[in-house]
C-alpha cells in the first residue's frame, strides 16, 4: 500500500471526525484556539490509536487468514464505508452540545474511531507499515477536525451530510481497489 492509498484511507477515516466537528462549531458562539485543539486532539489522536491497537490484534491472527486478507479488506471497507453513506443520507441531525469537556469529547473520539479499528485490522494483513500510517491518519484527522469546528461555526450543518457522504464513498472504492489490485495479481 502506497503513500496515495494511505492519504485516502485517512481522509476518508477522518470524515466521521470533520462531520462531527462540524456540529461541535455549530455549538459554540465564538470559536477559540482551545475548541480547535481540543478538537483536534481527541479525534486526531483517537483516529492514530485504533488503528494502531487494531493492528496489534490483527497481527495475532494473520497466519490463520493470510489467504482470505484482501477480502477481510474488502468487507470491512465495503461495511465501514457503507454505513457512513447510510449514515449521510438519513438526514438525522446530532442533537448540538457546546460542551469540549472530557465527559463529552471522549465518547465521540471513540464513536468516529471504531472505524479506524477495523482499518488497523486491514493493516495488518496488508503489512502496511504501521507507524508512519497512524501518524499519517492522526495528523490529517487533526487538520480535518480543526478545519469542521470552523466551518460548523461559519456555515452551519450544510458540509455534514457531504463530508460523511464522500468519506463513505472513499472507504467502499478502495475496498474494491484492494480486492481488483489482488484479483488481478
Amino acid at each position: 500500500m502506497g503513500i496515495f492509498d494511505l492519504v485516502v484511507i485517512a481522509i476518508g477515516l477522518s470524515m466521521d471526525a470533520f462531520a462531527v466537528s462540524i456540529c461541535k462549531g455549530l455549538s459554540v458562539k465564538k470559536v477559540q484556539p482551545k475548541h480547535v485543539i481540543t478538537a483536534g486532539a481527541y479525534f486526531g489522536g483517537f483516529q492514530a490509536l485504533m488503528p494502531l491497537i487494531g493492528y496489534m490484534l490483527g497481527k495475532q491472527f494473520e497466519s490463520m487468514i493470510t489467504s482470505i486478507d484482501h477480502w477481510i479488506a474488502f468487507v470491512l471497507l465495503g461495511i465501514i464505508g457503507g454505513n457512513m453513506v447510510r449514515e449521510a443520507l438519513s438526514g438525522d441531525d446530532d442533537v448540538q452540545n457546546d460542551s469540549f469537556s472530557f465527559k463529552t469529547m471522549f465518547p465521540l473520539a471513540i464513536a468516529t474511531s471504531i472505524d479506524a479499528l477495523a482499518i488497523g485490522v486491514t493493516f495488518a494483513f496488508l503489512k502496511v507499515n504501521i507507524i508512519p500510517a497512524v501518524l499519517l491518519i492522526g495528523v490529517i484527522t487533526f487538520g480535518f477536525s480543526a478545519v469542521g469546528i470552523k466551518i460548523g461555526n461559519a456555515f452551519g450543518t450544510k458540509y455534514k451530510s457531504k463530508a460523511e457522504l464522500a468519506g463513505g464513498l472513499i472507504l467502499i472504492l478502495l475496498g474494491i481497489k484492494i480486492l481488483i489490485e489482488h484479483l488481478m495479481a
